[in-house]
């Protein structure tokens, strides 16, 4: 049998509950804590109590524990406060709000202690979140079973809509249809700098519905509709629709004699006529009663939402930021602080003490029999998600002849399409860009993911691109913002949705930066995918500057949680590929260390560039794969040695042969070979080495600074380095990227080094001129070798 709905009365005062602990934990965060800085802690209790009665109608009578939501960053300490009601939360964090190891000021799936669905923050990527998730969870139900039915929400505040990806996420085809997507806008028509003039409702809904999205406003509270009902209540609401949002804002600012004047300054005269029957204190709760803090007219417009099962929705909830607070509507409202007077008020208004002003509410009470009740409907198992016991090491592709590395990526791809085991789990996605960046062959074999199986109507023999629900690949619109969303909701998918997957994305290498910011939420939010940029660098040599990427090769080493692969040819690219799945997956591969373990998105650098693969052939002969895949992952080995090259008899300066390491990745890598072989010519011993991983090999060397500053140790040489780099020797680092990203190799050898890069936009030409215009031509490399040998 049912439970019965919550009491009204309950509700009210669970709210009011909720109200006065997330405005108590700001507060004591800034008026309390010991703040040796002197910097404002800050919070939100203006943009908390806005969200309240939303909040209180959703967590304590409208969701199920197979809901998900996005909070919006700014309502985190009432998120807490319901937590902590629902037992989710020790009350000794109630008092750590911003505080180092405590609640985090924006809600934080990786970070925060309770339970958080969706990290927030940068606002824009917390809304759309749940809107993929919602699309991740559409494919998985279609490839592996109906998981249990979920809704995913998002609070939003309104502010929020001026963020461009909002509604490229709405307008994308891969996101229609969602019946089980909701979000709630918190319509209280303030920014963080002003009211904003006027209302944007009407431009918001239309672009709303023209996406195929099912729109309820929630605008009356319950005296409003009942007052619209008496004769000159039509009058009223005309009034009431039509009074300019900064007038009606202000109207929260003064005393209830004070709010007919100002509420009348305009109006026609039967308004007027019409709020003389209300006493001035009935006159200001009326105007000022807002459906956004009505719980039962909020219930219903969520089951409306509910009933609406083939498209997604949107609840437009007016309400009032600083609901319940001296600050309430006030312009300057956003970080406003109440002082310690408003908050003795507040909490005497709460009927609590000094005492008890932290208390759950007490046994026996309705109030906490609702919150026991609903934390144990709320609560939730832990998925780990149904996946795949072991990734092969390689996939088996020809790797001889000329070839690029996008191409091989392809061909990788595609044949992981044939291995029963590792199949299945594939899931592609790209930005309008699939075939450019080879990924036809993997449509090829698996198909394009729809809800429904859609008719062909081009018959192209190179590309059968047949949609359906068996499909494997999820096309998007022209947007990097939804790539990099849509790859942390694949990339999530074990506790999203209870299985594993092995998400892969494609993007131009340059159009990584467009989509950057949603790029760094999703490996906060803790997704592990794959991505691959490509073409990259300079050598996209006719497409000009715009076209050509310098900066993504720093992004991919420095962000956290992210690792840069860069690999020059087929084979080592075959084995980073499938080592870097293993770790999506979760199966820890044999070479896995601690410093792997924190690899959650891993970044493919790659070029349409052919180039002859006999070089690296020569050195798995000499080592055998199992030494040179070793050295693959682990981000660098010796591909040439310079010793072989020059004769015995060359004279020693100051007692030694000159010796200089060359150092490259990717597409240059010819580029150096021929520089080393002219070096040797002129009785230099230059060694080449090949960085198939710059993210590897930088984070190993930062790992052994960190672990020797924390225990106030020498620190020792990592593995990686000395074993390419073991005699002290100058250094000429050669990247088809800006000249930063490998600068720091003489730092960490303690040599001289010469780094040559892509510090300048590029321009349209061939790879020829466009080499040698940034100095990455053989010929200023020997030259810059040369140079670096006098700065010893």
């Amino acid at each position: 049998m049912p439970e019965p709905a919550p009491d009204p009365a309950t509700l009210d005062a669970i709210a009011q509950r909720v109200l006065w602990l997330a405005v108590r934990i700001v507060d004591h965060a800034n008026r309390e804590r010991d703040n040796p800085d002197g910097l404002k802690v800050g919070g939100h209790q203006a943009s908390s109590a806005s969200l309240v009665s939303v909040m209180t109608a959703l967590w304590f009578a409208h969701l199920e524990a197979a809901d998900r939501v996005s909070v919006k960053p700014h309502a985190s300490p009432a998120l807490h406060a319901i937590n902590y009601l629902l037992g989710e939360l020790d009350p000794a964090y109630l008092t750590r709000l911003r505080e180092a190891g405590g609640l985090q000021a924006y809600p934080s799936l990786t970070k925060d202690p309770d339970r958080v669905d969706f990290s927030t923050g940068s606002v824009g990527l917390g809304a759309t979140a749940p809107l993929f998730a919602a699309a991740a969870r559409r494919y998985v139900d279609a490839h592996f079973g109906a998981r249990p039915s979920s809704r995913f929400i998002s609070l939003i505040g309104d502010a929020e809509l001026d963020e461009g990806n909002i509604w490229e996420a709405v307008a994308d085809p891969a996101t229609s249809g969602l019946g089980s997507v909701m979000w709630v806008v918190d319509f209280n028509r303030q920014s963080l700098d002003r009211v904003v003039p006027g209302v944007r409702i009407h431009q918001w809904r239309a672009q709303f519905e023209a996406a195929g999205w099912h729109v309820v406003e929630v605008k009356y509270g319950r005296s409003q509709l009942e007052a619209f009902e008496r004769p000159g209540g039509p009058a009223f609401r005309a009034w009431l629709d039509d009074v300019p949002n900064e007038q009606y804002q202000s109207l929260f600012g003064v005393p209830a004699d004070q709010a007919r004047a100002s509420f009348l300054a305009g109006a026609p005269d039967e308004v007027g006529a019409f709020l003389s029957q209300y006493d001035d204190d009935a006159c200001a709760e009326l105007i000022r009663d807002l459906g956004g803090h009505d719980v039962a007219q909020l219930l219903s417009a969520f089951s409306a939402c509910d009933a609406v099962e083939d498209r997604p929705s949107v609840v437009f909830a007016y309400t009032v930021k600083g609901w319940g607070l001296p600050t309430a509507g006030n312009p300057r409202n956003h970080s406003a602080l109440l002082t310690g007077e408003q908050v003795d008020a507040l909490r005497a208004t709460t009927g609590l003490s000094v005492d008890d002003e932290w208390a759950r509410f007490p046994a026996g009470s309705p109030e906490a029999a609702l919150c026991d009740r609903r934390a144990r409907e709320l609560a939730r198992p832990v998925h780990r998600g149904a996946g795949i016991s072991a990734l092969p090491s390689t996939s088996g592709i020809r790797t001889t002849g000329r070839t690029s590395t996008q191409e091989a990526f392809g061909r990788v791809v595609a044949e992981l399409a044939r291995d029963a085991s590792v199949r299945p789990l594939l899931v592609t996605t790209a930005p309008d860009v699939a075939t450019s960046t080879s990924l036809g062959g993997f449509i090829n074999r698996v198909g394009v993911f729809a809800p429904e199986t859609r008719p062909s109507w081009h018959d192209d023999g190179a590309l059968r691109w047949q949609e359906g629900p068996a499909g494997q690949h999820i096309e998007l619109g022209i947007s990097e913002m939804n790539l990099f969303t849509m790859l942390g909701a694949l990339g999530r998918s074990a506790d999203l949705h209870d299985q594993t997957l092995l998400p892969i994305g494609t993007v131009y290498d340059p159009f990584v930066l467009r989509g950057l910011d949603a790029l760094i939420h999703s490996v906060y939010s803790g997704a592990r995918f794959v991505v691959a940029g490509t073409p990259s660098g300079v050598t996209l040599a006719p497409e000009g500057g715009a076209h050509q990427s310098t900066i993504t090769a720093s992004v991919g080493m420095e962000l956290p949680g992210v690792v840069l692969h860069e690999p020059a040819y087929a084979q080592a690219l075959d084995w980073l590929l499938l080592d870097s799945l293993a770790h999506v997956s979760g199966v820890a591969p044999e070479t896995a260390t601690d410093l792997r373990s924190a690899e959650l998105a891993h970044y493919f650098r790659l070029t349409t560039r052919s180039i002859d693969q006999a070089p690296f052939d020569d050195v798995r002969a000499r080592l055998g794969d199992a030494v040179l895949r070793r050295q693959v992952l682990a981000g660098a080995y010796v591909l040439v040695d310079g010793r072989e090259r020059v004769a015995e008899h060359v004279p020693e300066v100051d007692g030694r042969v000159p010796t200089v390491h060359l150092v490259t990745c990717g597409a240059l890598v010819p580029e150096v070979l021929a520089a080393a072989a002219e070096l040797a010519g002129e009785g230099v011993i230059a060694n080449v080495v090949d960085v198939t991983s710059p993210g590897r090999l930088f984070r190993s060397w930062q790992r052994t600074l960190r672990q020797a500053v924390r225990t106030a140790t020498t620190p020792s040489f990592p593995g990686t380095l000395r074993a390419v780099m073991a005699e002290p020797a100058p250094i000429v680092s050669v990247h088809d990227a800006a000249s930063h990203a490998f600068s720091w190799l003489g730092s960490a050898l303690g040599v001289p080094q010469v780094a040559l890069g892509v510090d300048e936009f590029g321009q349209s030409g061939r790879i020829a001129d466009l080499y040698a215009a940034h100095d990455l031509d053989s010929g200023s490399i020997v030259n810059a070798a040369l140079s670096a040998l006098t700065l010893r």
